[in-house]
């Protein structure tokens, strides 16, 4: 089916920031995650990118007010075993042909990426109107999505890819960004150091930008 739409803006809206987590550490998972919902970040990313990376998804679903997606997805294994592990959305970092048509056996809606009009508007040829704008900053950043606005009006963004808390507001601004990814707000050495109020009190830092 095409992107559920609904259930995405819901979704996305709940928090202006949502982590973007690489985390290989599964006894790490449910005390970041709960840090993270206790400063107003329900909302959590954790990315395909590291061996035990399905496991961290699984405990950060166990999680009570965490609303977990999986992110760096590239293919329909990725889809089906986020969607295994408990995942309530998933992220991808392009948006092929091919991946979007796996997309469509899915129950769990996709934010596939993209980085240029052409991208945006295939996509949007496909029943999506909502993106992930990616890289961000390496792309252009907040003016490049300013520029989107106006020709491409049906579009919704959640920009990720270089944006730390100063960045976050400029695209905040936007009347077509509906939220921001971003990591800074769990920084790997905090979370090796096991350091979970430093992360709280980065996420209530992040969850204020929606004041």
């Amino acid at each position: 089916m095409p992107q559920d739409a609904q259930t995405l803006r819901t979704t996305l809206s709940l928090a202006p920031v949502i982590p973007v987590i690489i985390l290989d550490d599964i006894a790490a998972a449910r005390p970041l995650a709960q840090a993270l919902v206790r400063g107003g970040l329900a909302v959590l990313e954790i990315t395909l990118r590291t061996p035990n990376a399905i496991k961290v998804i699984e405990e950060m679903a166990k999680v009570e007010g965490a609303i977990v997606g999986s992110g760096t997805v590239r293919n329909r294994a990725h889809m089906q075993a986020s969607l295994d592990a408990g995942c309530k959305f998933m992220v991808s970092p392009g948006a092929s042909p091919k991946l979007l048509d796996s997309a469509e056996y899915m129950p769990i809606p996709l934010l596939p990426g993209i980085a240029s009009p052409t991208e945006a508007m295939a996509a949007a040829e496909r029943g999506y109107s909502f993106l992930k704008f990616f890289p961000a900053e390496a792309m252009g950043g907040a003016p490049v999505l300013k520029a989107f606005a106006s020709p491409l009006p049906e579009l919704t963004f959640c920009p990720t890819g270089g944006i730390d808390l100063a960045k976050a507001r400029d695209y905040l601004k936007l009347p077509n960004v509906i939220c921001v990814g971003g990591s800074w707000v769990v920084p790997p050495e905090v979370i090796a150091a096991g350091d979970f109020d430093r992360i709280e009190a980065l996420a209530r830092e992040a969850a204020a930008l929606a004041q």
